[in-house]
């Protein structure tokens, strides 16, 4: 057993921010395939609602994998492991992927689960999306348990727990603030200069999104790209997936690196604010663009100013 994966025995929980974005997902599945994923893990169990990255996350940790659920419009039939005792033979696959929500569809969750176990005793790999919905029909919990809401947690399963429902309620919670805040950065987005876009790169908090800039701090009105922004709000347009680098927000097609992760409709962003200054960050020298959602989005201002007071990061950059 390998000096890495006996540390690893000793973790209870890792959370990290949930990326918006499939190249930013990607990078972190495959961070956490460097640092959590061991050879002796058979099952892993991924849980989060429809639109909050499992799929790109998988696509990290596990590169080449062929998902067998819809999300690109592809459907792997019949399902690979239900024949699994069957097959043989060096070519045969080590790793098995499903979505227990879209399978339970087609399949009773007791033969789900008999395919998984069979799996298992071949020394196989399985990831299980949904792996809350199959968890009472196995006779044991995942190796490594991934959970995705607005942030993603990592954890690995005892006797002791934690099962899997006890993750649920906390990412399925949690999820409404990341595609709240994803969508009131594209709207934000939507209000701004090309030229002063191509410049921004992004980042996360907790109920909102950062906007950073190098080098200069962004010349923008903030108070008027808020009332835009709310007006938007205001008008509920309809949200929708237009393609993998597009969405579509009433009539208008926006360049987006996650266009699944939005809430459906610009009415359904509660508490938008912007912080209306622009902040320094001077730990790592860039301007920060930075804006909240959800109903503690004032406090969250008002704190956020405090820190900014005491440690003198205005300057004139402010507007």
């Amino acid at each position: 057993m390998s000096y890495s994966y006996r540390m690893q025995r000793n973790l209870i929980q890792t959370a990290y921010f949930a990326p918006r974005g499939r190249a930013r997902m990607y990078d972190l599945g495959m961070q956490m395939g460097q640092m959590y994923l061991s050879p002796y893990d058979r099952l892993i169990g991924f849980i989060g609602d429809a639109g909050s990255g499992k799929s790109a996350l998988i696509h990290g940790m596990f590169p080449g994998l062929e998902l067998t659920n819809d999300d690109d419009g592809v459907n792997v039939r019949p399902l690979p492991i239900l024949d699994v005792t069957e097959q043989h033979g060096f070519y045969t696959p080590h790793t098995y992927h499903l979505d227990i929500r879209f399978e339970m569809g087609f399949t009773q969750p007791h033969i789900l689960a008999d395919a998984i176990m069979d799996a298992i005793r071949m020394e196989k790999r399985v990831i299980v999306e949904h792996f809350d919905l199959i968890r009472p029909h196995l006779p044991r919990n995942a190796d490594l348990l991934i959970g995705v809401g607005e942030q993603v947690i990592v954890t690995r399963p005892t006797m002791f727990g934690p099962e899997p429902s006890e993750l649920v309620d906390e990412v399925h919670r949690s999820l409404r603030y990341r595609l709240m805040a994803h969508t009131a950065e594209d709207l934000c987005e939507m209000h701004m200069d090309k030229k002063l876009m191509e410049l921004c790169h992004h980042d996360d908090i907790n109920h909102g999104f950062v906007m950073v800039f190098y080098d200069n701090p962004p010349q923008i009105d903030l108070r008027e790209l808020e009332r835009k922004v709310n007006a938007d709000i205001a008008k509920d347009m309809p949200i929708a997936y237009e393609d993998e680098t597009h969405v579509r927000i009433g009539d208008t097609i926006h360049l987006c690196g996650g266009p699944r992760t939005h809430v459906t409709t610009t009415g359904r962003v509660e508490g938008f604010r912007l912080c209306p200054e622009i902040i320094f960050d001077n730990q790592r020298n860039r301007y920060l663009l930075i804006g909240f959602v959800g109903e503690h989005s004032e406090e969250r201002i008002c704190k956020l100013q405090r820190i900014v007071q005491e440690l003198d990061l205005r300057g004139p950059f402010i507007y």
